[in-house]
């Protein structure tokens, strides 16, 4: 039998090898071999935080059968920002996930760490967004994340495929974008 200081030590050790082989498995760099694009803006914010409705996304598991996605950003006494991802799954039941993100980028305030697990951070990149803050696109450096997003749940066709194209324009293939349902 372990020591109870090394368990929590050797669990954080497995946990870190789980995730990296997850990594692995992923898709391919979407964007070929191409880097994957810095953020276009700088990102104000107070203008960002609020309600944002997902448009598309790159199909990931962990958001499998979700739609009416809506991702609610606010700040928060210690200075980090409050997440809170929600979606409908088929059944009709609503799932949240709650998490935090801090600003990693404080030049531009267009890169951020986000956390829904403990201490395990991933990248969130605001990698283009309108200049009256109605939509933006977000990834990561992998490139194997996307998510198209926009203050209105359902967005005016011009304005959906002029957002698409600026995705396709950054370098992502947008064949792989799955619409999502908004009600």
């Amino acid at each position: 039998m372990l020591p109870p200081t090394v368990r929590p030590i050797l669990i954080a050790i497995f946990a870190g090898v789980l995730l990296q082989g997850c990594a692995a498995l992923g898709p391919k760099h979407p964007v070929g071999n191409a880097a994957v694009p810095q953020p276009a803006k700088a990102v104000e914010l107070d203008r960002y935080l609020g309600r944002w409705y997902e448009m598309a996304r790159y199909e990931q598991s962990f958001q499998k059968d979700c739609e009416g996605v809506t991702a609610d950003y606010a700040r928060r006494e210690d200075g980090k920002i409050s997440v809170l991802n929600a979606c409908r799954k088929p059944d009709g039941r609503t799932t949240q996930a709650k998490g935090k993100a801090k600003v990693v980028d404080t030049v531009t305030g267009a890169k951020l760490k986000v956390s829904f697990f403990g201490p395990f951070y991933g990248d969130y990149w605001v990698l283009d967004r309108a200049d009256d803050y109605s939509w933006s696109i977000v990834g990561e450096p992998s490139g194997r994340y996307l998510w198209l997003l926009t203050r209105e749940a359902v967005p005016a066709a011009a304005t959906r495929d002029a957002i698409i194209a600026r995705a396709k324009a950054l370098g992502y293939d947008t064949s792989m974008l799955r619409i999502t349902q908004q009600p």
